[in-house]
Formats: C-alpha cells, structure tokens, sequence
C-alpha cells in the first residue's frame, strides 16, 4: 500500500478522535496498525484492506459505559466507508474494509467471515492483553470511577465478576478469555504470551494485597 494512504487515515483521525478516551486514542490504533500488518503478512491477508480496516476501526468514539457501544462499530464501517468513497480509495475493497471494521468489535458480536476481518479482529484484542492492556484496562477502570478491587475476594474466587464495579474483575468478565476467541494462529500465540504477562500481574497483584 502507497504510504500516502496511511497519511491521510492519520489527517482524517485528527478531529474525528478527540474525544476518544485514554485508552482508544491515537496510540491504540498505531498499535492495532502493527499488530493487523504483522498478522496479515503472516496470515497471507491483504494490506491493501487490513491497513485502512485497522486505521479506521475506531473513527467513531462511543464511549466505553454508552448504550450504544454496541453499534459504535457499525457506525465507525459507515462513517469510514463514506471517507474512503470522498478520498478514491479502490471502490473493490470497500466491502471488505466495512465488514473488517464491523466485526473486530468484541461488544458488536458480528463473526468474522474474511481472513482480513479475523486479522483486524485479532490485531485489536491483542491490544487488550498484555503489559499494554493491564495499562488501559487501570485507566479505563479509574475513568469510569470504578474501585479497584473487591477487598474480601478480589480475584472472584468465590462470586460472579462485576466489572462494573471493580476494575481487576474485567481480568475474569472478559480479559482473560479473548485467547480463545482469536481467529488466527498467529493472533493466538501472541494472545497466549500476553495473556501469561496478566496472569503473572495477578499472582504479583495477590502477593502483595492478600
């Protein structure tokens, strides 16, 4: 792909993800641009959906505790389907971009029905686990007001999550489960590492408040 393309993804973001909040901001989606290449070179996908699916995935904000959430994603396909009929990008690969920024919402529930949406898909999750998703899950958590931890059993030993209320229940309402929803080999094993990386900060987590 023309890297002129990438230039104008980045211009069209400028205003369109001002309110984004801390956690899906310019740096979320520069991180889900690498990690959707990556794949796509080792899945064999094509670039020339991936990079525009990846770079627009968010350019609609609907925050995280809105209703609505679970058409953000819809919204973010039309919104940016509209941008890249203004802009000339090839007309053939616009189905494909739309379906691939449809379905890498985990909220929306849309299956992935092309590698380059499994691609999207995965590149996106993958940003929730790790060193980098413990970071955005503490600020998504502290925006939204939420304590911590449950004091009496924060690991939900012995209680449903509620991720409503406590911050280190997300590990368990969502977190720790997106490795077995990646739809690729490599977005799995990389899941599996990052998830290794969360549960460690769990078991450090335990040593020190229990």
């Amino acid at each position: 792909m023309n890297t002129s393309w990438s230039d104008r993804f980045s211009a069209f973001l400028d205003d369109r993800m001002a309110e984004a909040d801390a956690a899906h901001d310019r740096a979320h989606i520069l991180r889900v641009v690498r990690s959707a290449r990556r794949l796509a070179e080792e899945e064999g996908a094509d670039l020339d959906v991936v990079i525009p699916a990846a770079w627009l995935h968010d350019c609609v904000v609907v925050e995280k505790d809105d209703p609505r959430r679970g058409q953000a994603s819809r919204r973010a396909a039309e919104v940016a389907v509209q941008f890249l009929s203004r802009t000339g990008y090839p007309e053939e690969a616009h189905d494909a971009i739309r379906h691939a920024i449809e379905a890498h919402s985990y909220s929306a529930a849309i299956e992935p029905t092309t590698i380059e949406a499994c691609v999207v898909q995965d590149a996106d999750r993958l940003d929730a686990l790790g060193a980098i998703g413990i970071a955005r899950c503490m600020m998504v958590g502290g925006a939204l007001g939420n304590r911590l931890y449950h004091t009496v059993d924060p690991f939900c030993e012995n209680r449903p999550p509620d991720d409503a209320t406590y911050t280190i229940d997300h590990f368990y309402e969502k977190l720790l489960g997106l490795p077995g929803t990646m739809q690729t080999r490599a977005g799995r094993a990389e899941a599996e590492r990052r998830a290794d990386v969360m549960r460690g900060y769990l078991d450090n987590l335990g040593e020190e408040i229990l």
